[in-house]
């Protein structure tokens, strides 16, 4: 495990000082809230107030990650709907010129040990209440008109559904992402599993908030990195 360095630790403690203790307290209860066990990948979302609902979904839940691909669509963001969620999250976007970002992205999560789920409404899938969360695991949604592509499904580990009993056959797609992450994060807080962060990353993420909370904060710390060097 990497050393946490000692200069951004005098970084995080001069920054705190332009902040309320109740900020400060916030800051930490959110922090030991925050998990990578579970993420989710949104894959070409043409949409912007559908992939921002997601994010601030995501967020609101805790995720620290989410994996953004782009084959055929591009991520645009809708401000309204994200509400400040994105500034709090790491947003990993897959995006590369004439390769399959959908095989990218599945080839990084396996080598970090996700499992990964691809959304599919058809009846043999997986129930999500029904997942095994003794792996990490990586929630595939698809774009709102076709779904899950191809190669996505192809390069899956299981096909997950949310069991539903009307006509209609489909939910959008933020809906899902609630459903499935209101299903699965109580199951993962609720077992054995270390899901929270370790204290490396809790103290990159801490670091990385206090310079988005602190008015000018590149100011501040360049001035005060030049009176301890």
């Amino acid at each position: 495990m990497l050393a946490i360095d000692e200069k951004e630790l005098l970084v995080i403690s001069h920054l705190k000082q332009y902040t309320t203790e109740h900020k400060r307290e916030f800051i930490e209860r959110v922090l030991e809230q925050r998990t990578r066990y579970v993420t989710v990948v949104l894959e070409d979302i043409y949409q912007s107030q559908n992939a921002s609902a997601v994010i601030r979904t995501c967020e609101c839940m805790g995720l620290q990650d989410i994996h953004i691909i782009e084959n055929e669509s591009k991520y645009s963001a809708n401000r309204n709907v994200l509400k400040g969620a994105h500034k709090w999250m790491d947003m990993i976007r897959h995006k590369e010129k004439d390769v399959d970002n959908t095989k990218t992205c599945f080839e990084s999560l396996r080598a970090a040990g996700y499992k990964i789920l691809v959304t599919d409404p058809s009846p043999d899938g997986l129930a999500i209440d029904e997942v095994d969360v003794n792996d990490k695991l990586a929630i595939v949604m698809g774009n709102e008109l076709h779904g899950i592509s191809q190669s996505a499904v192809s390069q899956s580990d299981i096909r997950v559904r949310i069991p539903m009993y009307g006509f209609t056959e489909s939910l959008n797609i933020s809906v899902s992402a609630a459903i499935c992450l209101n299903t699965i994060i109580p199951k993962v807080r609720n077992s054995s599993v270390a899901w929270g962060l370790t204290e490396t990353e809790k103290h990159d993420i801490r670091l990385n908030w206090y310079r988005k909370v602190v008015k000018r904060s590149d100011i501040i710390e360049r001035e005060f990195l030049r009176t301890i060097s």
